[in-house]
């Protein structure tokens, strides 16, 4: 109850850096006795470590390797207390499914997938465009652009979607490079436009 009231964001509106700080060190110590706290504060139970080591890692690896990339602020938004949990499969699968919720934001469409993609970036009556579609070579981009869609659905979100954690491991090393290309997905859907 201290903890939970001592991190209640509302305290640090005007010091956010005081807030991830603190935060960051307690969870440290907390990361011994099987807790964490999350984003908002609260103290909720995790899994237990064992070193220091650990314990640091656990701490500020993830986010620290996130923040060197420079990833787009989206990109954590639909998972975060996955991300704090370090559940890598459960980070990139709502991860991506949060391009997909973005997209249908953008387009007003309501279907998943490549029905989804297809529809919102097609060539020939796109709804979205994430350039001119002027040039071959934007035309080129924007194509791309869906088909990579479509790679992110397939190889990521739905055998996520469909297989267990012990069928399809997820490495923090490929949580990374997903989560960057996620970055990256998220940059061009900052410039898109509605047609």
């Amino acid at each position: 109850m201290f903890i939970n009231r001592a991190m209640n964001p509302v305290s640090y509106a005007r010091n956010q850096q005081a807030f991830e700080w603190r935060r960051d060190e307690l969870n440290v110590v907390l990361a011994f006795s099987g807790f964490y706290i999350r984003e908002d504060g609260k103290v909720v139970h995790s899994t237990r470590e064992s070193t220091l080591t650990g314990a640091r890692a656990r701490a500020g690896r993830m986010r620290a390797a996130l923040e060197h990339r420079n990833v787009h602020p989206e990109v954590l938004k639909y998972c975060r207390a996955e991300f704090i949990q370090e559940n890598y499969f459960h980070v990139v699968l709502e991860a991506v499914k949060g391009v997909a919720e973005r997209i249908r934001t953008l387009s007003g469409l309501v279907s998943d997938g490549a029905e989804l993609i297809n529809e919102a970036f097609g060539i020939k009556a796109p709804i979205l465009a994430i350039n001119a579609l002027v040039t071959d070579s934007e035309k080129s981009e924007h194509k791309g652009f869906a088909q990579l869609l479509i790679g992110l659905f397939g190889m990521v979100r739905n055998p996520t979607a469909h297989a267990s954690k012990i069928i399809w491991p997820m490495p923090e090393e490929d949580a990374l490079d997903i989560l960057t290309l996620v970055s990256l997905v998220h940059r061009k859907l900052d410039r898109a436009r509605k047609i």
